[in-house]
């Protein structure tokens, strides 16, 4: 416990400690949080925690694409708008809160929750690889498979093993072209950017 927490009262420090435990979050920003929190409406404070909770006991995974959702399968999925003959396979459900906002992309999703990453421990079967091989079998209707996974080493890594068991199945894969910045994240890149990416991808294989 940080030592400016050990003199709050145990409430308040045990507070301080939980959102110190998320993501970006530092000691003094915990802090702050924390004693805003205190500070805030009763109803406030109950809205915030019952939004947590709904989120924890509602939220599941679609079983087919396997982003976030509380209707199993997901709008995208079900969607007769969509074409089913392009799947984007992205590394985290907020890639596609990111490439929705392009309107260019009309095709469905993938999301891998991750990329292959030996040495923290991240091998195929920790992703939702399985999965998506599944959604490729001699059924599916999908003639293109889109990369959009993050530019950096384990990006790289991750796309072209999934290349290499992608491609015997016959279906055609591209990666998104690299006007993302190298190490970027794709949930931060701009719609034109994004945009861009999409319209001059780049086809997986040849050559």
């Amino acid at each position: 416990m940080p030592e400016s927490t050990s003199i709050a009262a145990a409430p308040v420090a045990r507070l301080i400690d939980e959102f110190h435990k998320l993501p970006g979050i530092g000691p003094k920003t915990a802090q702050r949080l924390a004693y805003y929190i205190l500070r805030a409406h009763l109803d406030d404070a109950r809205a915030l925690a019952e939004a947590i909770l709904d989120v924890k006991e509602r939220i599941t995974l679609c079983a087919i694409c396997q982003n976030i959702t509380d209707v199993d399968p997901c709008s995208i999925c079900t969607s007769s708008q969509r074409d089913a003959s392009q799947l984007c396979v992205v590394e985290e459900p907020l890639d596609i809160l990111a490439l929705e906002r392009t309107r260019i992309f009309k095709g469905r999703y993938h999301v891998l929750h991750g990329v292959l990453s030996p040495l923290n421990g991240i091998n195929a079967e920790d992703l939702k690889i399985r999965e998506l091989i599944a959604r490729l079998g001699s059924q599916s209707e999908v003639r293109e498979v889109i990369m959009a996974i993050n530019p950096n080493a384990e990006g790289d890594v991750t796309t072209m093993y999934l290349e290499r068991l992608i491609s015997p199945l016959g279906v055609k894969v591209s990666r998104l072209a690299r006007g993302l910045p190298v190490g970027a994240d794709l949930e931060f890149a701009d719609e034109v950017t994004l945009t861009r990416a999409l319209e001059n991808r780049q086809t997986l294989g040849e050559g």
